[in-house]
């Protein structure tokens, strides 16, 4: 995923003077254009699109021709260095060195070395930001500055300051006399010492901000004298009549930052009355200034108070024109001052959450993100971004309210990859919310996010891959495919290396999002997708990125006989191997997709048997076994990966074998409806095997699947745990344990009881369904259709609809009804007849013809017209005829078959 730029050749080994070409062609030339000599281009515009280009870009295409080298060596583009998405180390900057001699600006996060700064021989450097420096030491910033001894603005911070002390401040007065304006975090102690080295050999400090540090001394800070703005910003410590007494006398003092401290309303109204030169204080999150109830923060003419009173945002000055109170430099200070603090506050979770940063949080980031500067512009997205996600739906939607979407698609476009990825990540967490997802779609975000999508910019691709992974878990996965999202979502997978797990996981849960619809799922299968997946999971050690693939082939697997990709996948080198060896993972997402997938594999008849080849089933047993205590989810998945296994008869007797019994009891026995369903399925597709049937008994079965069929929540877990006590009941068991007395001698069995509990419990499941004025109703209806219609509400099970049963299984039904001695299994023989031959399931035309071929109807009739049966059997009996009337006879042929699940991808942040 390493987007490493070799000589002139890009990453997908396509010529980069074309790239850039067809770049242009898209972004800035008209598309009426004709084809121009672009080498022969005046210098004016080629210079303006090699700024639209990165800095590996930039120095690849001055290597292609004579033309272009002039101006890839202009000063103008290397200026100024954004070094944050790139790792800056000693390497970094021997690459760059030959092209600063005119730089005069660096931003980057992280430095591995103090060496690298200074490698990159800019003896002109005139500011410096840092972020993540937290290696730095007294020596190392020492060094740097001595070598830049023309800085005017230093700037490090957050992550920095640790390991400082007051030392290196007294070295950057000392070797920095030119010095304006120098903003440090973190530091835990700034001694009178150091303000005073500053004072003394730095005239021209106007702007200061030491920040969320422990201690300073406020009364050298005063001594300052050419102070214009003063950031204290989370410092601790304060003595604020010390701080007042000598920052009053500040002759120039204009601004004064002291949010999140301990500051109270007299500390306020001193500062703000006795110094003539003040202007503005912001004082955000201040509790020992917003609790008190009288002040009034108006009552300072002239001046700006910037705080929360009663629920109030006292900040119009940041929305309206403010030409005549602050000047341009003072705005710019303020936007600065208050982009960090508001960014502090939604990153820690601070801000509440309340109805007023609902009206107020909004606002004050979008209006931050036009500001005229882009470290401004930059931290509010990222701000933006961290209170949705912190918020909930009300976040989303003052967003929306707010015209965020615009604003944020507007960042997205720009030419710089930091205002992409901050702009994705926050249309990212908004796109949780179904409505802003929908919005983000209807406004062409699709589109621009698939273009980021592109990036070689891992950080952007990162941030937009988890955009696309948000928007297609609703309607808008629609636009993701109409715009050609499935081939830029395969690119992510094959462009990036299997290191880069986290980027991998959100293109995956895209795909395995889009997988989800059936028309989709052909179009990934056929760019590629199932391979890709495959290897994803095979080869990426990032366990979100396992689980991911591990849902989509899952998706891709979930889809009726139609859609060949379930075979597709079995026919893929190691997918099976694969989706096996992921259920042993210690990791309980990625064992819960992997037993998923297993789960809709085996629904083919050939993946199952190649399954249980590869050692599937004791893999599946020892699952079951191992998530007694686990999520809701994973239970389900492991006893559905059992129950989609049990179909072949083979397969069933090596679960019993295996012990995949006991823990399918004990799963039936769990509080969540859909963990009964298919626990209940697997076991009665076991019972259908005499052994299987006699080990449900032993292990206890019968009351749990009792307590299944009267009391669980599902009608489908009832329906089904109704079943498999009829194969229990139905007197087949009682001829095995004759037939072979010997071989249960571990646990008693007392058959005579086993029959009468159960059916005891078949018979209240069926009454559950007798409503005689319904059934009467039914009787009399004169077509099937009807009589569906009539049932629907009471009797029709809907999730039967995904039952699909063999011959063998209708005879058995056909069987129990015919058999005069039990009236409460031809009850249920009927009753499941019925089920699986209303009108509109979609398996009621193959189960009629089964019934057709195997001249079951006129068995039926014949035991319709039998005085022994019970009247309610004979109705559901009548039923099933004119049903069978109704279908066409068809041959169709399948297996009992089982619910596919589409899994649902997970949020990020």
């Amino acid at each position: 995923m390493n987007p490493n730029l070799r000589q002139r050749v890009g990453e997908d080994g396509e010529d980069t003077s074309r790239r850039v070409r067809q770049r242009v062609e898209e972004d800035v030339a008209r598309k009426d254009q004709k084809p121009v000599d672009w080498a022969s281009m005046i210098y004016d515009p080629m210079l303006h699109i090699f700024m639209l280009l990165d800095y590996p870009d930039r120095a690849s295409l001055a290597s292609t021709c004579k033309a272009w080298k002039s101006i890839g060596a202009s000063p103008y583009l290397w200026s100024s260095l954004d070094l944050r998405a790139y790792s800056f180390n000693l390497s970094l900057a021997a690459c760059l060195a030959n092209r600063c001699a005119d730089l005069q600006k660096v931003r980057f996060r992280g430095l591995h070395s103090s060496s690298a700064l200074v490698n990159l021989k800019a003896k002109n450097l005139r500011e410096i930001s840092g972020e993540s420096c937290g290696n730095v030491t007294d020596a190392k910033l020492s060094m740097i500055v001595a070598r830049h001894k023309a800085l005017e603005s230093l700037h490090l911070g957050p992550g920095f300051g640790e390991k400082i002390t007051s030392e290196a401040i007294k070295r950057i007065a000392i070797f920095c006399p030119k010095l304006k304006s120098l903003r440090l975090s973190g530091m835990r102690d700034v001694s009178s010492e150091a303000i005073t080295s500053l004072a003394q050999h730095c005239p021209q400090l106007s702007d200061v901000g030491f920040l969320d540090c422990l201690s300073i001394n406020e009364e050298a800070l005063g001594q300052v004298v050419s102070l214009r703005y003063l950031a204290v910003t989370g410092t601790s410590s304060i003595n604020w009549r010390v701080a007042t007494e000598s920052w009053e006398k500040l002759p120039n003092l204009i601004g004064l930052d002291v949010s999140r401290t301990s500051i109270d309303h007299v500390a306020v109204s001193r500062l703000l009355t006795s110094s003539q030169s003040l202007k503005v204080v912001c004082a955000l999150n201040c509790h020992m200034l917003e609790n008190v109830a009288d002040f009034d923060p108006d009552e300072f003419e002239g001046k700006i108070l910037i705080a929360k009173f009663n629920n109030t945002l006292n900040a119009s000055i940041l929305f309206e024109d403010n030409s005549k109170m602050l000047n341009e430099e003072t705005m710019r200070w303020l936007e600065w001052n208050l982009s960090r603090t508001l960014l502090y506050l939604a990153e820690y979770n601070l801000l509440g959450l309340n109805s007023f940063w609902h009206n107020h949080g909004p606002k004050l980031f979008l209006r931050l993100m036009q500001s005229s500067q882009e470290d401004v512009q930059e931290r509010a997205a990222t701000g933006l971004a961290a209170f949705i996600h912190m918020g909930d739906d009300n976040a989303s939607i003052s967003v929306m309210r707010d015209g965020g979407i615009p604003i944020l698609l507007k960042f997205a476009k720009s030419w710089k990859e930091s205002f992409q990825s901050e702009a994705a990540r926050a249309i990212a967490n908004l796109s949780l919310n179904d409505n802003a997802a929908k919005a983000v779609a209807e406004e062409g975000g699709v589109d621009v996010i698939l273009g980021l999508a592109k990036s070689r910019s891992r950080l952007v691709a990162h941030e937009a891959a988890g955009a696309l992974w948000h928007l297609s878990l609703g309607d808008a996965y629609k636009a993701i495919v109409q715009a050609g999202g499935v081939i830029v979502l395969m690119e992510l997978l094959s462009r990036w290396p299997y290191d880069r797990g986290e980027l991998l996981e959100r293109a995956a849960g895209a795909l395995a999002n889009l997988a989800g619809d059936d028309k989709c799922s052909r179009e990934i299968a056929k760019a590629g997708g199932v391979h890709a997946l495959v290897m994803l999971a095979r080869n990426c050690e990032y366990k979100g990125a396992q689980e991911h693939a591990a849902r989509g082939l899952a998706n891709l697997a979930a889809h009726d006989d139609s859609n060949n990709n379930n075979a597709a996948i079995g026919k893929e080198p190691h997918a099976l191997e694969t989706i096996i060896q992921l259920t042993r993972s210690h990791h309980g997402g990625v064992k819960l997709e992997a037993a998923g997938a297993l789960w809709n594999l085996a629904y083919d008849e050939k993946n199952r048997e190649l399954i249980a080849a590869l050692g599937g089933v004791q893999a599946s047993v020892a699952l079951a076994y191992s998530c007694m205590n686990a999520s809701r989810d994973l239970q389900k998945s492991a006893a559905g990966a059992l129950w989609s296994l049990s179909h072949s008869n083979g397969n069933s007797i090596v679960i019993g074998l295996e012990g995949g019994i006991p823990p399918l009891v004990s799963l039936a026995r769990s509080q969540y409806k859909d963990v009964h369903e298919a626990a209940a399925g697997a076991l009665w597709n076991l019972s259908s095997n005499h052994d299987n049937a006699l080990g449900i008994v032993e292990e206890g079965g019968v009351l749990a699947l009792g307590r299944l069929c009267t009391t669980s929540p599902s009608k489908m877990a009832r329906f089904l745990a109704a079943l498999t006590l009829a194969y229990i009941v139905d007197g087949r068991l009682d001829e095995c344990v004759k037939a072979s007395p010997g071989e249960r001698s571990s646990k008693s069995v007392r058959l005579p009881k086993v029959i009468i509990s159960g059916l005891k419990y078949i018979e209240r499941f069926i009454n559950g369904f007798m409503d005689p004025k319904i059934i009467k109703t039914a009787a009399s209806s004169f077509t099937p259709s009807k009589s569906a219609q009539v049932l629907k509400e009471v009797i029709c099970i809907p999730e039967d609809d995904n039952l699909r049963c063999s011959g063998e299984e209708i005879g058995r039904f056909v069987k129990m009804l015919c058999n005069p001695s039990s009236p409460v299994l031809q009850k249920i023989a009927v009753f499941a007849l019925l089920q699986f031959t209303l009108p509109g399931a979609s398996h009621a035309k193959h189960h009629a013809s089964l019934m057709h071929n195997a001249k079951y109807p006129r068995l039926l009739r014949i035991a319709a017209a039998a005085t022994s049966m019970p009247r309610e059997a004979k109705i559901f009996a009548k039923v099933v005829l004119r049903n069978l009337e109704y279908h066409q006879p068809e041959c169709s042929k399948g297996k009992k078959v089982i619910n596919f699940q589409i899994r649902l991808g997970r949020q990020f942040h």
